[in-house]
């Protein structure tokens, strides 16, 4: 029994000993990881650590002691430079859009009128689409156009687009207010650049490889948030600059109340003889196809399924008629 404790007392030992050699060596790790984003001007220390940029001292490059990696300070500046300007702080950064259905004519006429208006206020046709209805029973054509024009120009394309129009029976306008969004984006978008710039700066001064590779790496991430930002800013900036514009042309004829016809009896009593011819000819054709293919094929089947049955009824009438016997002999003993 006490050799068992020594041995557990002796494992338990070598692996404290293990632990507390791997967390100071993770302390040392951390110290010489932080030194790299703090020490501006010292070289590298000794040890396995995370190394550090030497950076010569320099009258120009005297900056506060915050990393340089931390854009938060920018974009706080970046925010108050935006708010100070008076002109971006009026201007109001709006994305306005319309929906409407217009009753017409013809469809496919004032499609093409819409499409040229477009391009006339300076716009452009997204896509459209001609087709035609069949849903009750008879071929009405049917329209649908998607536009995009300048802001500023939309009141007029919406009164041009419903001028002439038999009935409007649906229209939406809506608008969304982004300016916070677009003021919060260019203010990142500056603190990246900020930090861009002195990444690159920092790694102009670095004397190993292993630095200037880890800058590198650091520079390439922001300068990809650097692009997103820029792509998401250039999206707003557009939406807000054209407006869309969807349009549904209804066909007039599709528009007006059901009229039901005049009652003719003649006519429904040749469609149920044309009824009846149809089913006599269905059925004969059945008969046909039944006797023909149907009835040889099943004939095909049932043979071999017949075979496999007589044998196997026959092979158990001749175990069973063996079992009797054995039974009858071994009463007779």
């Amino acid at each position: 029994m006490k050799r068992i404790l020594f041995i557990i007392l002796t494992v338990v030992t070598v692996f404290v000993v293990i632990g507390l050699s791997f967390a100071g060596m993770a302390s040392q790790r951390s110290q010489d990881s932080d030194s790299y984003f703090t020490s501006p001007g010292i070289g590298f220390g000794g040890g396995g650590g995370a190394p550090e940029v030497a950076i010569d001292p320099a009258p120009a490059m005297e900056e506060p002691a915050s990393s340089p990696y931390d854009p938060s300070g920018d974009i706080a500046k970046s925010r108050e430079l935006l708010g100070s300007n008076g002109q971006v702080a009026q201007e109001r950064l709006v994305i306005e859009n319309a929906d409407l259905a217009i009753v017409v004519k013809d469809p496919k006429a004032r499609m093409a009128e819409i499409s040229k208006l477009a391009n006339d206020l300076g716009g452009f046709v997204v896509s459209s689409n001609f087709y035609q209805d069949t849903s009750t029973g008879k071929e009405i054509p049917q329209a649908s156009i998607y536009i995009r024009v300048p802001s500023e120009k939309l009141d007029e394309a919406l009164a041009k687009i419903k001028e002439g129009a038999v009935d409007v029976p649906h229209e939406n306008r809506s608008g969304q207010d982004v300016t916070s969004q677009y003021v919060d984006l260019q203010a990142q978008l500056k603190a990246k650049q900020a930090a861009e710039q002195k990444l690159l700066e920092i790694m102009d001064q670095a004397t190993r490889a292993e630095d200037v590779l880890a800058i590198y790496l650091q520079v390439q991430s922001v300068q990809t948030e650097i692009e997103q930002l820029t792509a998401q800013i250039k999206y707003l900036e557009e939406s807000a600059a054209l407006s869309a514009i969807n349009v549904q042309l209804i066909a007039e004829e599709s528009a007006q109340p059901i009229e039901i016809g005049p009652w003719k009896p003649e006519g429904a009593v040749k469609d149920a003889v044309e009824d009846l011819v149809r089913f006599v000819q269905n059925f004969v054709e059945f008969l046909i196809r039944f006797v023909v293919f149907t009835l040889p094929s099943l004939i095909l089947i049932a043979i071999p399924l017949l075979v496999v049955y007589l044998a196997g009824r026959a092979l158990f009438r001749r175990f069973n008629r063996s079992k009797v016997v054995v039974e009858e002999k071994e009463e007779k003993k």
